[in-house]
C-alpha cells in the first residue's frame, strides 16, 4: 500500500528557486523606489571626491555627509547601471535631498564640481586676475576682457571714464562652478560686493558727500595702509580730514599702485612719478579704487571716527601713532624711529628661525623684507 503524499501546508516555504526570485524583484523594486525619490531638503553640502579614489568610497564620503543611507546598497545600484566606473573627481556641492538617479547624474557629468576662490582683502586686480585664473582654470585674458566688462561697470555704478572693476570684486570666499565663464565668474564676485553693500550705506553717501565710487577708493585706501583692524576709522579720519581741508593725501599705497609696485619703501624719487594716482603731487581721492576693500573698510570710509588727526606714522608693531600738527608729526617719528625694531636682539631666536626657513625657500631676506615692511607715514 503505497504512502499518501500531503499536500504542504499554506504556510510551508516555497522552493528556493522562487524565494531568490521575490526577494531579487522586491530589492530591485525597493531599489529603483529609493533612486527615483530624493526629499525636500535643501540642505548644500560641500564634499571632495578625490583623484584616484574608488566608487566605493565615493559612496562612503556620500553617506557619511547624509546625501545617501546605504553606500553598499547604492554602489549595487551604481554597478547593476553601468554608472561605478567614469565618476569626475573634484569638490562637490550637492543638494541633500537628492535622490540617487540625481546624484549618479552629477558624478558622471560633473555637474555639482566647484572651485574654491579665496580673495583676501586688499588685493588689487594684478593679484586677482591671475589667482582667478590659476584655480578657476580660466584663460587670463578671457579674465582680463571680463573685469573691463563695460556692462558690469555700469551695474556698479562707477563713474564714466572708469575703465576696470578695480576695488568692486569683493573679498571672500567663493565655490565656484566647474566650467563657469570669465564673466560668469567676475559678475559673481561683484553680486557679492552688491550683497555686502547695505541699503543705509547709500543713505550714509548723501550724508557724508560722497558718490559710492569714492567711497570705494577711500576704503581702498584705508584696507591698503592698515595692519591692525581696529585702526581703520582712526586712518579713515584722517584721510577724510585731509579732504576736507584739500590737503594732499601723501598716501604711499596709491603711489605703488601708480608704479605697479608690491608693498614697501616708497623712496623721495618714487613721489616724483606722474601719475594721478599720485597723492603726493595731486589733492583729493585718485580717479577710483587702488586694491578691493572689505565690509569694514568700507564701512570705515563711511563712518570716520571723530578726531581731529590730520597725520600718523607707522610703527615696527603694525599700529600707528596719530598727531594733529606737522610738529607733533615730526617729533612721532623720531620717537618711533628710536624704538628697536621687533626683530631685534629680543627676537633672535625668532630672526633665526625665519632666515632658516627663507633660506630653505630660497627667499632672501632682503627681499621677504621689501615684501613686509611697512614704510613710515
Amino acid at each position: 500500500m503505497r504512502a499518501m503524499r500531503r499536500a504542504p501546508a499554506p504556510w510551508a516555504p516555497a522552493p528556493s528557486g522562487l524565494v531568490r526570485l521575490g526577494l531579487a524583484l522586491a530589492a530591485a523594486a525597493a531599489v529603483a523606489t529609493i533612486a527615483a525619490c530624493g526629499n525636500d531638503d535643501q540642505t548644500t553640502v560641500r564634499l571632495t571626491i578625490r583623484q584616484g579614489s574608488s566608487f566605493r568610497e565615493a559612496a562612503e564620503s556620500l553617506a557619511a555627509h547624509d546625501i545617501i543611507g546605504n553606500p553598499r546598497l547604492f554602489g549595487f545600484y551604481a554597478a547593476r547601471r553601468g554608472l561605478d566606473r567614469n565618476t569626475r573627481y573634484g569638490t562637490y556641492l550637492i543638494r541633500r535631498g537628492a535622490g540617487w538617479n540625481e546624484v549618479l547624474d552629477a558624478l558622471q557629468k560633473g555637474q555639482g564640481i566647484v572651485n574654491r576662490l579665496t580673495i583676501p582683502e586688499g588685493w588689487p586686480l594684478w593679484d586677482i586676475v591671475p589667482a582667478m585664473a590659476k584655480t578657476l582654470e580660466i584663460p587670463t585674458e578671457s579674465l582680463e576682457v571680463a573685469v573691463r566688462d563695460t556692462l558690469l561697470i555700469q551695474r556698479v555704478g562707477a563713474p564714466l571714464g572708469t575703465t576696470t572693476l578695480e576695488g568692486y570684486l569683493f573679498p571672500d570666499t567663493y565655490d565656484v562652478p566647474f566650467g563657469s565663464s570669465a564673466r560668469e565668474a567676475v559678475e559673481r564676485l561683484v553680486a557679492r560686493f552688491e550683497a555686502v553693500w547695505k541699503p543705509e550705506w547709500t543713505t550714509r553717501l548723501g550724508e557724508i558727500n560722497m558718490t559710492r565710487h569714492q567711497v570705494v577708493t577711500l576704503a581702498s585706501i584705508v584696507e591698503k595702509e592698515v595692519r591692525r583692524g581696529e585702526e581703520r576709522p582712526v586712518v579713515a579720519a584722517v584721510y577724510s580730514n585731509r579732504l576736507r581741508i584739500r590737503m594732499p593725501l601723501q598716501a604711499d599705497p596709491t603711489v605703488q599702485f601708480a608704479q605697479r609696485r608690491r608693498p614697501g619703501r616708497v623712496l623721495y624719487k618714487d613721489l616724483r612719478v606722474e601719475s594721478p594716482y599720485n597723492t603726493y603731487r595731486r589733492i583729493g581721492l585718485p580717479p577710483g579704487p587702488i586694491a578691493s576693500p572689505g565690509a569694514a573698510s568700507l564701512e570705515a570710509a563711511l563712518y570716520p571716527a571723530n578726531v581731529p588727526y590730520i597725520y600718523f606714522v607707522a610703527r615696527p608693531d603694525g599700529y600707528h601713532e596719530f598727531r594733529r600738527t606737522y610738529e607733533e608729526h615730526l617729533a612721532a617719528i623720531r620717537m618711533v624711529r628710536s624704538r628697536p625694531r621687533t626683530d631685534s636682539s629680543s627676537n633672535a631666536n625668532s630672526r633665526a628661525a625665519l632666515d632658516s626657513a627663507l633660506q630653505a625657500v630660497g627667499v632672501p631676506r632682503a627681499t621677504f623684507d621689501s615684501l613686509t615692511r611697512r614704510p613710515p607715514g
